[in-house]
């Protein structure tokens, strides 16, 4: 039996979706843009099922038409951005093919390209014409391409779970490529008193990097932090569904000498803006910390070091304290212990210290070294 609804896009122009189920198939569903047309393909495809003659959506569906139906049912994600971006290249790689015609071996192909293909240049202009033309085209890294596919598997994964024009996900069987270990950098003990004592002449850049420190937390949550996030009372931050960067609730601890800056902050904050980093204006320009930081860094002597990596640090330090993964988790917000493991390093003091005890637990201490 079929059914035909009725949408309305936001240009206003309406479409005409039809549903058939049949049983003995999986159910049928395309989307048009005259009532007519979706009416003669209802009536051809549900004669063809009872007659034994339908083959199939996806020998009916272009990917292009899949790519329609799933922009509008991811617009909302927090990725969505990207995807459509990464949707934008799959177009032009697929899109009037059917889908019975993207294989595993067709993607592969396509993955060898965008992994071959340049992309950006790997310096920045300088204004000079000379130099600017001998920049070099850098390419693709292998993870890069993994988004790319990633949101290839997600759109057709959405065609055989939410529209059953598929009956498997070719990509399932193209294999991906390896992907980086992980950034390998958080300060060391003399490092963060360093840090720290190059960021206090900026009162933001100061209380951003002991919350960052102290919290885990990544940039954009410090930076968007709002005073009614915050409980000084109980000492706790919390960070609202959809705020963090895979979606899930959280709370952060504020500890030691932040919620001091922070119950100083509050004596004198805005009435205007509820923000606790404000945007600083100066001659009419909004300024941000990215110049302090840099000029903190330098000052510090701290070198191979980002923003990202006060993160590192405090997911280091919490497991060199002892605390166990799923705590550590809890306090990132990962999803998975492997994402902890990536983060938690252990300084190579921390390490020595751990066979020394090791040693001592096996009787096999021996004797200390002279000093």
């Amino acid at each position: 039996m079929a059914t035909i609804e009725k949408r309305v896009g936001s240009d206003g122009k309406p479409s005409y979706r039809v549903k058939i189920r049949v049983k003995g198939y999986p159910p049928e569903s395309a989307t048009f843009d005259r009532l007519t047309d979706a009416r003669e393909w209802a009536t051809r495809t549900e004669s063809d099922m009872r007659a034994g003659r339908f083959f199939g959506s996806a020998r009916l569906h272009t990917f292009n038409a899949l790519a329609d139906e799933y922009e509008r049912a991811a617009h909302d994600l927090k990725s969505f951005p990207d995807r459509r971006r990464h949707l934008m290249h799959w177009r032009a790689e697929f899109g009037a093919a059917l889908l019975n015609e993207i294989t595993p071996q067709r993607i592969a192909l396509a993955r060898d390209r965008l992994l071959a293909g340049s992309t950006r240049y790997k310096s920045r202009a300088t204004g000079d014409p000379t130099k600017d033309a001998a920049r070099v085209m850098g390419t693709r890294s292998g993870p890069t391409v993994n988004r790319y596919l990633a949101t290839l598997s997600a759109c057709l994964s959405f065609a055989v779970k939410t529209l059953g024009w598929l009956e498997r996900n070719p990509c399932e069987r193209t294999a991906k490529n390896r992907e980086n270990p992980g950034r390998v950098r958080f300060l060391t003990e003399s490092e963060i008193p360093r840090l720290l004592d190059a960021c206090r002449p900026s009162p933001d850049l100061y209380l951003a990097v002991v919350l960052s420190l102290t919290t885990g937390a990544r940039q954009a949550e410090i930076m968007g932090l709002r005073w009614p996030q915050l409980d000084l009372s109980r000492r706790l931050i919390t960070l609202r569904q959809g705020a963090t960067k895979n979606g899930d609730a959280r709370a952060l601890p504020i500890s030691g000498e932040a919620g001091e800056l922070l119950r100083e902050r509050a004596k004198v904050r805005s009435l205007h803006d509820d923000r606790v980093f404000p945007p600083v204006t100066l001659k009419g320009q909004s300024r941000s910390l990215r110049e302090g930081w840099r000029r903190a860094l330098l000052a510090a002597g701290i070198e191979d070091f980002r923003w990202h990596d006060l993160r590192h640090t405090a997911a280091s330090y919490l497991a060199m304290s002892g605390r166990s993964q799923v705590e550590i988790a809890k306090v990132l917000g990962h999803r998975t212990l492997a994402m902890v493991a990536r983060y938690s390093h252990l300084d190579p003091s921390h390490v020595v210290a751990m066979g020394d005890t090791l040693a001592e637990k096996l009787s096999l201490a021996g004797r200390k070294p002279a000093a």
